[in-house]
């Protein structure tokens, strides 16, 4: 009885100690996983500040571009193919485009939300030359992949003067309902 008592208390030993072990390999897995979840938030965190400089430089360059196509009327007759009636026109058409392409990034990085840049492009929208060159530009938004940041925010501003174009009201500001993002 003696041996028999004894080789259990061994087992019981080994088992326990096997349990702990693996307590113990359990716990040091949570905690490598828990560190590889922070690491894998924090590279994507730099991805997304990586995108947001990237789209930042990028808004620059096309300011650049806009500022000096506004400057030069040969310069712009080379930004856009669109058809207008003067010089004048076109510059309009090119500050429309800035305005339009400084909301969308501002989107983009995150300095507004849906519903702020909603009310941002609301007012936009009321502006007659922003209309026209809106629609002259149609043609060119037809490309964009329907899923893009651009297309969502384009259907946002065909929603917006859809609206404003319909509403009873002369206040401008209460018109139309940011869709959901």
């Amino acid at each position: 009885m003696a041996t028999q008592n004894t080789d259990a208390r061994g087992l019981g030993s080994a088992a326990a100690a096997g349990l702990a072990f693996t307590v113990g390999v359990l716990v040091a897995l949570a905690a490598q996983r828990r560190r590889f979840e922070e690491l894998r938030q924090r590279v994507a965190k730099m991805e997304q500040d990586d995108r947001q400089a990237m789209l930042t430089e990028q808004q620059r360059l096309q300011f650049y571009l806009l500022s000096k196509a506004m400057e030069d009327p040969d310069l712009a007759a080379v930004y856009s193919n669109v058809q207008v009636d003067s010089p004048v026109q076109r510059r309009q058409y090119l500050f429309a485009n800035a305005l339009y392409t400084n909301a969308l990034l501002a989107y983009r990085v995150g300095v507004v939300n849906w519903e702020e840049l909603h009310g941002h492009l609301r007012m936009i929208c009321r502006n007659s030359i922003f209309r026209d060159y809106w629609d002259a530009h149609r043609p060119h938004r037809a490309s964009l992949k329907s899923d893009s940041d651009e297309a969502r925010v384009g259907r946002m501003v065909d929603r917006l003067i859809r609206d404003l174009d319909e509403a009873d009201t002369e206040e401008w500001w209460v018109v139309g309902e940011p869709t959901e993002e």
